[in-house]
């Protein structure tokens, strides 16, 4: 942190004669109080408690570049009372706290941080392991918010006094953080514009509103790309398990999008690792059959035979109304299969939202005699798909629940779970206040069909957020973004009206947006000169494609110039200096501050409620691929010509 050895015991001298001013401490706090404040010439701030020992407050709080630490120093296990306590305490004196541009501290950022014994809800750390507090990798704020939290603390803070020690004379400046009086204008400006995870600590005001709200059933959070969805379901989930016993779960649609998750909350909540679960919801549903003896794992090559050997006898008959195989596949995996539909009657009865074409009740009989089809040789074969999993899951949850049931589950990009997996999910977090909070945007759902929460069994009249403000994307981001119409008309996942991108509110201005038309042979060349043109690092960058085949040949371009790249199909969040690179699908949930999209021209979707699908369905994924990026969007088009 740019301190000498030198410096450091200087610091840890003079800490430990102010810590020798207070009276009757024993020596584990006389210790750790003296490592704390002897940090103050590094950064960080120290409050400690006039009257220690006081059971049901900490006896410090440290706020820095990392956050803010409740300290409790204990010789053994602190009551649940006095743990719970401590949090409300500080919850009390920290949430709400004003920052900077209008954001305030989240009371469920402090972390809480038992040393040398262990209370409920918090951080165990041993005396010896005290450096974990100020780790490089958990830096997040600039000096100017630290010192805002800081100031305005202070008076809240009654009955703890300020500790801080000078600074010697061989002291550098830390690395990486702003201090605003040595800096000229640009500098600071330039040190603002940096990637700074703030989020961990500060949320806006409607944002902390929906952490610490209280729902007597389930909740819903919808709003546009880049309100902040995720960051506080991630806040809520810290809320609800400080509150509560037993474990939590995060999943989602995205087999890699709980990776990244996991990691970015191991930062917000590190006293949880043991008890959150991140995972997305087919490998939850089969680690949960095999526990109980049922492993149902597909065989994807030898479902998809299946699948072509019922179009070929069906063909005939659905090529007159939809000439695209993959159409039919998509109405038996989201709508019959998705939705649990499993008589003919329910299916001539069913409102089929997000298709375009009207079938009637003998073009349904069609179908339902492919999807009969389909079912036979899955049967014959022994195969379940992708569907079955979720299904067969849910009938052994009804059958018997689970004995360790959640304590809380949250559910991100819910838009793209199909009918029979919020089913599962239902079941999964029983009934009762706080216990299910799903989050999602219609807007961004990138596989087709459709359906409302209502139709799943659950209830979310009086508990439906919607967040306004976009805080990601940089206004020239943002506002090329907004061109994707992406539907004319957007609900709040139940039927009722929401909010568009488009009308979306902007938060943060600048911005830079870039655009290319090309053919396929000149590709090379323009992406290789973006890559060189970046105005980011490239491991804060990414290439987003919308097809499998894009992937492969910008891959292949990148490495035959040796750039590195990490597919976003091994990515977890780490951060590291390759390129990223991925489809639409795996890029869902993500963010980059540099975005790099190539589009291959598409044939031009056929006319009629099929093409009017599609069209509808290509927005949806343009919309989220052009949000991905924070400042920077290069938008490649490429033409079929000179192939």
């Amino acid at each position: 942190m740019g301190i000498s050895a030198h410096a450091r015991r200087q610091a840890e001298r003079q800490a430990a004669e102010l810590v020798a001013r207070l009276p009757d401490l024993g020596p584990p706090r006389r210790r750790v109080l003296t490592a704390l404040i002897a940090r103050t010439v590094e950064s960080w701030h120290v409050f400690v408690r006039d009257d220690l020992p006081a059971p049901g407050t900490a006896d410090a709080y440290l706020i820095g570049p990392g956050g803010v630490f409740a300290i409790t120093v204990a010789d053994g296990a602190v009551g649940e009372a006095a743990a719970r306590a401590t949090i409300r305490h500080a919850e009390e004196r920290f949430a709400g706290l004003p920052g900077l541009h209008g954001q305030v501290v989240s009371g469920s950022a402090v972390h809480f941080v038992v040393v040398g014994g262990e209370a409920p809800g918090h951080w165990r750390v041993r005396e010896a392991e005290l450096d974990k507090l100020f780790r490089r990798d958990a830096l997040h704020l600039d000096r100017r918010r630290v010192q805002a939290i800081v100031d305005r603390v202070a008076a809240r803070l009654r009955g703890y006094s300020r500790f801080a020690v000078g600074k010697p004379e061989d002291t550098a400046e830390p690395d990486g953080l702003l201090d605003a009086e040595a800096l000229t204008e640009d500098q600071v400006e330039a040190a603002q514009n940096r990637p700074f995870d703030t989020w961990l600590t500060f949320l806006h005001p409607q944002q902390q509103a929906v952490v610490t709200r209280n729902y007597n059933g389930p909740a819903r959070i919808s709003g546009p790309a880049g309100t902040g969805k995720t960051v506080v379901a991630l806040h809520r989930l810290r809320h609800l398990a400080r509150r509560s016993v037993g474990p939590v779960l995060f999943t989602t649609f995205v087999r890699t999008l709980p990776l990244v998750h996991r990691a970015a909350f191991e930062r917000l909540a590190p006293e949880m690792t043991d008890r959150a679960e991140f995972t997305n919801l087919h490998a939850w549903a089969r680690a949960f059959l095999a526990s109980r003896g049922r492993a149902v794992e597909v065989d994807s090559g030898r479902v998809g035979t299946a699948r072509s050997r019922a179009w070929i006898a069906h063909r005939d008959e659905l090529e007159g109304i939809e000439p695209s195989p993959q159409y039919w596949e998509t109405e038996i995996d989201r709508v019959l299969k998705g939705r649990g539909i499993d008589t003919f009657e329910k299916y001539a009865g069913a409102y089929r939202k997000g298709r375009r074409i009207n079938l009637n009740a003998r073009q349904k009989a069609l179908v339902w005699a492919y999807y009969e089809t389909y079912q036979r040789n899955l049967a014959a074969d022994g195969l379940h798909d992708h569907n079955d999993v979720l299904a067969i899951a849910l009938d052994e949850l009804v059958r018997e629940p689970l004995e360790n049931a959640y304590a809380a589950v949250v559910v991100d990009e819910v838009q793209d779970i199909t009918l029979t997996g919020l089913r599962l999910l239902r079941e999964l977090a029983g009934d009762g206040p706080n216990r299910l909070l799903l989050v999602g945007d219609g807007q961004q759902q990138v596989y087709p069909g459709g359906w409302r929460l209502s139709d799943a069994g659950i209830p979310i009249q009086g508990r439906g957020e919607v967040l306004r403000v976009n805080y990601r994307n940089r206004v020239e981001v943002l506002t090329f973004a907004q061109r994707f119409d992406a539907m004319n008309h957007v609900d709040d996942l139940d039927g009722a009206a929401g909010v568009a991108l488009r009308d979306a509110e902007s938060a943060n201005g600048g911005g830079e947006v870039r655009s290319w038309r090309g053919t396929a042979a000149s590709l090379p060349a323009a992406l290789l000169s973006e890559v060189d043109k970046l105005p980011v690092p490239r491991g804060e960058a990414a290439v987003i494609t919308f097809h499998h085949q894009d992937v492969k040949r910008c891959t292949e371009i990148l490495r035959k110039a040796g750039v590195e790249t990490r597919s976003l199909d091994h990515f977890s969040g780490e951060s590291d200096d390759r390129l990223k690179i991925g489809t639409v699908h795996r890029a869902k949930g993500l963010d980059f501050r540099a975005v790099l999209v190539v589009q291959t021209t598409d044939p031009e979707p056929a006319g009629g409620d099929a093409g009017r699908e599609r069209r509808e369905l290509h927005d949806r994924q343009h919309l989220v691929a052009a949000t991905r990026a924070r400042d920077f969007v290069w938008w490649g088009l490429v033409g079929n010509t000179g192939d």
